[in-house]
């Protein structure tokens, strides 16, 4: 018996690991990711998600918008997201599989097209992170099913400079895409639809960008000019890297997305209000609307931080405009533009970083940022209430660039830490000492999943302190 029971348990074994591998695979479930789905993912993914955390979070700290409730971020007290405020997770996420893309760009020759995109996309999501946190996580971050779960923290000037770096990969994607010859399309790109010129004036705005982001740090004259020179970048809307959004759901501008009572949360900052009134500037018609208890369709700000505790009558103040709500098809997803590109060259210009007409450049980012949010430009708006030379040439580019990039507003408060414009105002009840934060602190997720690295980052900003500059502004 006990040898007809071995030839029993021979046969069950040898029958049931025949063709385990082809019975065990989920044929729904497959083992290797096109990097055409990846890219649209990553793309979507982050534009949708931090559309809706700079609009949110962003304009609350670079004061388009007041938070009249759940404002604890609005107040300064970083470290308690409420209705937005972590975008930590947002960039790694999406780095991560952008990551994925990468290393297939490079392990299989079909895949080759996609390196130069999964390279500026890293660049520019790596320039995100940084500029909102200082030292990060980088060069050992993305790689938890291979390294380690534990990455080290990169100083902020290693990540901008060092290979493998933003400048790095920028350079190599433009060198990618120039080099390709395959015959293989890009698909997936919902910013170009597969055009590589496209994603090459992309890489070449964002080395402007980025350029003038570290001008305090080192000399970036040659490099500005070469580009400025060459011409390739955005320069028109037609070539902006964006994506539209829908009027309905599942695509529609988050935000409008909210509960009602969520949405009226957010209301006009007195900080735009004075800007855009000062500039007799229309655009405060499409951004916002009037209040209601005004007799005569006027708009009201309300300073920045309010203690939601003293209450207010949303009827006294300025609600966010129907593009943002009824009519998100208006919107998209803004990751770089022509009106963007202008400004920073008229900035390079002004300083003497190149050599370039500086009126020139700033008449043209203001007409395309008017024609960006669909407002008719006034006939003198140009040349009365917003001309280049009426008071600081250089605060007015600034300001100019930073209404433009209302619905991007953590880069309006990224480019206040570095230029000292707008003037944003002391804020009505602050909780940071009447400070206007110059970083966004480490999330709380850091210290006990990253004990070790996240006290050495703690140690070196004062103990995660939102006051500390990161190393381009210091």
């Amino acid at each position: 018996m006990k040898h007809i029971y071995s030839i029993l348990i021979l046969l069950l074994v040898v029958g049931c690991t025949k063709d385990f591998e082809e019975i065990n695979t989920n044929t729904n479930d497959p083992v290797a990711v096109q990097p055409s789905l990846l890219l649209r993912q990553v793309i979507y993914d982050f534009g949708e998600q931090m559309s809706y955390e700079g609009f949110t979070a962003g304009n609350l700290l670079g004061q388009y918008s007041t938070a009249l409730d759940f404002n604890l971020f609005d107040r300064h007290d970083l470290k308690s997201p409420q209705l937005g405020g972590n975008p930590w997770p947002i960039f790694y996420q999406n780095l991560r599989d952008n990551e994925i893309i990468l290393n297939l760009s490079q392990e299989n020759t079909a895949y080759t097209v996609y390196e130069g995109p999964a390279r500026i996309m890293k660049a520019y999501m790596a320039a995100g992170l940084t500029d909102l946190f200082g030292d990060v996580p980088y060069s050992e971050a993305f790689k938890g099913d291979t390294e380690t779960v534990t990455p080290v923290y990169d100083s902020q000037e290693s990540i901008y400079m060092d290979e493998g770096g933003i400048f790095d990969n920028l350079d190599k994607g433009i060198a990618a895409l120039e080099s390709y010859t395959g015959t293989i399309a890009l698909e997936g790109d919902i910013l170009f639809n597969g055009d590589l010129d496209g994603w090459i004036r992309f890489a070449n705005s964002l080395k402007i960008k980025y350029l003038m982001r570290v001008s305090n740090k080192i000399d970036i004259a040659s490099q500005l000019q070469a580009i400025a020179t060459d011409g390739n970048f955005i320069d028109e809307n037609s070539e902006n890297a964006i994506f539209n959004f829908t009027d309905g759901e599942p695509n529609s501008f988050r935000l409008a997305q909210l509960r009602v009572g969520d949405f009226n949360n957010y209301v006009l900052s007195e900080t735009m209000d004075e800007i855009l009134t000062s500039l007799n500037d229309p655009r405060i018609s499409r951004m916002y609307k009037p209040f209601a208890n005004s007799t005569d369709d006027g708009y009201n700000g309300l300073l920045n931080g309010i203690d939601a505790s003293a209450g207010v009558s949303l009827a006294d103040y300025s609600l966010l405009g129907t593009i943002f709500r009824e009519n998100t098809g208006l919107l998209d997803a803004n990751f770089m533009t022509s009106m963007e590109t202008n400004f920073l060259l008229a900035e390079a210009a002004q300083k003497g970083l190149i050599t370039a007409d500086t009126e020139m450049l700033y008449n043209t980012g203001v007409t395309q940022a008017f024609d960006y949010w669909q407002v008719d430009l006034p006939a003198d708006y140009l040349t009365v209430d917003a001309a280049l030379d009426d008071g600081n040439p250089l605060e007015n580019i600034i300001t100019q660039k930073w209404i433009a990039n209302s619905i991007n507003g953590y880069e309006g408060w990224v480019e206040y830490r570095r230029t000292g414009f707008p003037q944003l105002k002391t804020i009505s009840a602050s909780l940071n000492n009447n400070l206007i934060p110059i970083r966004m602190p480490y999330p709380s997720e850091e210290e006990a999943l990253n004990s070790v690295n996240y006290t050495n980052a703690s140690n070196n900003t004062e103990g995660n302190s939102i006051n500390v500059p990161v190393w381009w502004d210091e």
